[in-house]
Parts: C-alpha cells; sequence; structure tokens
C-alpha cells in the first residue's frame, strides 16, 4: 500500500519518455487552460486565494478538464501537503493510515490537501470518516467526481464543501492545448485546417485525449499534410459521454423534452440523435414521445397521439435502423404541433379537488335507482335526460350537492384547442340560461 499515497514522481530514464500530457501538466494555475469561472480573479478559487481562505472543495465535472491538475496546483499555492488517492482502490484501512499521517504531519506544522478521485464511490461511512479530520483541520478534502454530488455526496460532506463545477473544454481551449503541444514537440501537426478541427471535435472537450490524439498523429510518418477523411480512417473518434441509467441521461430526455416543448424541431432532433448514438433504446423513446404528445400537446392536436402510437408501431415492424427514422419524424411533428397543457392543468386540479373531497357523494338525480326503496329515497328524482332538452342540453348541476361547480379545464388559444374553447363558451352560455330559467 505504499506506493498508492506517494506523491513522488518515478525517476524517467531515457528509454522511458514521459508521456505528452505528463510533460504539458501546467506548474501554475495561471497556465490551466479553461475553468475561467472557477480560476478567474472574481471566481470562487480567485477569491479564496487571494484572501488566503480555502474551504474544502469538490470539484464535480467530465473525464479530462484538470480536477487533478487544478487540486494538485492549490496544495503548491497554499503550501500543503499533497496527497491523492482513489476512493476506487481506497478501504477503511488505508483511509485510517491516511488521516493518522496527516495527524504527525500537522504536529510538525505541515498542513494536508487530501485528494479524493471519484469520491462519489466511497460509501456512507466512509464519506462521514473524513468529517472530524476536515472539522479539526487536519485535512483539506478536494474531492473529484464526474457524478452529480448533490445526488452521491452525503449531505454532511456537502455543507462542509464549495463545489465547483469545470466544463468540458470548448473548441478554442483545445486548439491553445494543441498550440502548446506543438511548441513542446517544436513541430506542427501534419493535419490540414479541417482535419485539425476534426482532431479537436473526436477530443470531446477532454484535454487527456486530445494530448494522446496529437501524440498519436505526431508518430505518423506522412509526407502531406492529411485531410479530415484520411484522419477519421486512422484515428477512431472518442465515444460520446452517455450513461442509460445516470445523470447523462436524465439531462439529454430533459433537453429532448424541453427543445419538443419549446417548438424547435432542430435541437429536438439532435437530442434526439444524441441519445440514439449513445445507445439508448429507441422504445424508450418512444414512450418518452408518447408522453410529451400526452402532455404538452394533447388536445391543442389530437392527432399528435396516433402519430406517437404509429412512429412506434413502425418501429416494432421495422426494427432498427430504417425504423429510427419514424420516431425521428414523430420528433418532428411534435415540435411542430400548437401546444396546451390546458388538459394537464386541469387533471392535476381535479386530482386535487377529489383528495380534499373524497367523501362527498353524486347528488341524488344522476344516481340509478335499481330497487323501490332506493326510488322512495329520491335517487334519480330530477334528472333531465340531455337529449331531451333544447340543443341537446339539460345544463344541469353534476358536481356534488356541498362542492360549488369549478372550473377546473381553461383551453388555450391555439390549434384544436381553439374550438374546443368556443364549445366550452357555448355550453357556458346556456347553462346560464337555464339557470336563470
Amino acid at each position: 500500500m505504499s506506493d498508492l499515497f506517494n506523491t513522488d514522481e518515478a525517476p524517467q530514464t531515457a528509454l522511458a519518455p514521459r508521456p505528452l500530457a505528463d510533460r504539458l501538466r501546467p506548474q501554475s494555475l495561471s497556465e490551466v487552460i479553461g475553468q475561467s469561472q472557477v480560476l478567474g480573479p472574481e471566481a470562487p478559487l480567485g477569491v479564496m486565494l487571494a484572501s488566503g481562505s480555502l474551504s474544502s472543495i469538490i470539484f464535480w465535472g467530465p473525464p479530462g478538464v484538470g480536477k487533478t491538475t487544478i487540486a494538485r496546483l492549490l496544495a503548491d499555492e497554499t503550501d500543503l501537503h499533497f496527497v491523492q488517492i482513489s476512493a476506487i482502490f481506497t478501504g477503511v484501512p488505508d483511509l485510517r493510515k491516511v488521516f493518522d499521517s496527516a495527524k504527525l504531519r500537522r504536529q510538525n506544522g505541515k498542513g494536508t490537501l487530501l485528494f479524493v478521485d471519484e469520491i462519489h464511490r466511497f460509501n456512507k461511512a466512509q464519506q462521514d470518516s473524513f468529517l472530524p479530520h476536515m472539522e479539526d483541520g487536519t485535512i483539506l478534502l478536494v474531492g473529484a467526481t464526474t457524478e452529480n454530488p448533490s445526488f452521491e455526496l452525503n449531505a454532511a460532506v456537502m455543507s462542509r464543501s464549495q463545489v465547483m463545477i469545470l466544463e468540458r473544454l470548448s473548441l478554442a481551449d483545445l486548439s491553445k492545448m494543441a498550440a502548446r503541444a506543438e511548441e513542446d514537440l517544436d513541430r506542427t501537426m501534419p493535419l490540414d485546417a479541417r482535419a485539425r478541427s476534426t482532431l479537436f471535435e473526436m477530443a470531446d472537450g477532454d484535454g487527456r485525449t486530445l494530448l494522446n490524439l496529437i501524440e498519436q498523429v505526431m508518430a505518423w510518418k506522412v509526407k502531406d499534410p492529411l485531410d479530415s477523411d484520411q484522419l477519421g480512417k486512422r484515428l477512431m473518434r472518442r465515444a460520446a459521454k452517455y450513461d442509460k441509467s445516470g445523470e447523462e441521461h436524465y439531462n439529454l430526455i430533459s433537453a429532448l423534452h424541453k427543445s419538443v416543448r419549446g417548438s424547435d424541431p432542430d435541437a429536438a432532433l439532435y437530442w434526439f440523435a444524441r441519445m440514439l448514438e449513445g445507445g439508448e433504446d429507441p422504445r424508450y423513446l418512444a414512450r418518452r414521445l408518447l408522453r410529451m404528445a400526452v402532455e404538452d400537446i394533447a388536445l391543442a392536436d389530437p392527432q399528435a397521439q396516433s402519430i406517437c402510437m404509429h412512429a412506434w408501431e413502425t418501429f416494432e415492424r421495422l426494427g432498427s435502423p430504417e425504423g429510427e427514422l419514424a420516431l425521428a419524424q414523430a420528433v418532428i411533428y411534435l415540435a411542430l404541433a400548437p401546444k396546451s397543457n390546458a388538459g394537464y392543468m386541469a387533471y392535476k386540479a381535479a386530482r386535487e379537488a377529489a383528495r380534499k373531497t373524497g367523501s362527498e357523494p353524486p347528488p341524488k338525480h344522476i344516481l340509478n335507482a335499481p330497487t323501490k326503496m332506493m326510488a322512495e329515497q329520491g335517487f334519480g328524482a330530477g334528472y333531465a335526460y340531455d337529449h331531451d332538452s333544447e340543443d341537446g342540453f339539460s345544463g344541469q348541476n353534476f358536481f356534488p350537492a356541498t362542492l360549488p361547480r369549478t372550473k377546473f379545464y381553461a383551453p388555450v388559444e391555439r390549434g384544436f384547442e381553439r374550438d374546443l374553447a368556443k364549445r366550452v363558451a357555448y355550453f357556458e352560455k346556456l347553462r346560464a340560461q337555464r339557470e336563470h330559467d
């Protein structure tokens, strides 16, 4: 276990050159590319360092954006001893050793910055073990996670730490990183301008991945710069970040749903395609599209539900990949359809009223009287058969006798609901006339 907490770099030999990513590791926070929202003068870390008061931190962000590098440089900036562990390989006995070493170090006048990679992998008991050492100053905790800390970390750890979000590197950030790599290697990549852009896209915001790709490209023996197609044949594109059961799954379905609700077919198709490329089950998407039709379009376009059902059925008949086209067409239809949540809101309001008045019986005049006794009790007495009434509308009250008439459904002036609004107004007018008569 001694190597697990060793922060000294192993000696390099001529036969074991340092990887490019290691050689280009920033030596100060000012050299870090990107993350200005955290490192800038007015950003959280910049303010902490300027005031000389650094608190425990949780870095949340995707791989390859500088979580480990920034943690190491924070230790240098604050003159703390840097210790790095991974939650994947560290158990409770290992943690005890870390805490004991930090206590001895503190007694000798040296503080410890403990960097915990994949901190969300620790269970509740392991996370709780950090608390007393954070509170008495034995360690300054800097955790790193790719998962949403509000879901994965204990409330106690969260309350004692500041969460800082590190973002995917932009294409401009990746371009700066590539320029720095070419300066270190003293030559430019053998790529034309389009292929260079393609390489940055392949890295998908991951700086470590970009440097590894650059190292591969620089090792090629080519006479002329490669174009984008040639580059694509030589390199595998990085798999898109997508976890079908994790946070990314919920983020992307939320993006798809809100793009449909916002009547943007292009954005909706993009998120739909992102989920398919990530390996999402098309049947899950078919079910969610049907939900969108019911929840966000509803009676503004009653045909939307049929479109989704037919698209789902088409997928089941055709299978992949042809069947996804039917689902894509449903996405476009839903995005361009008129929107209304009037039915959804009416349903929720009616459910709430039902919960509050769940024991109220229907009025007697709309109850059947299958027995003589029930007829004698007034069941069904005074019921007006609507088909016998003028305009086929009796205007009778169908709410419980003790419950005032309540308006739940308020159709919008969009799509087919515009016609329904006219019908509602028509029956309200007739009802008022019947009550006056």
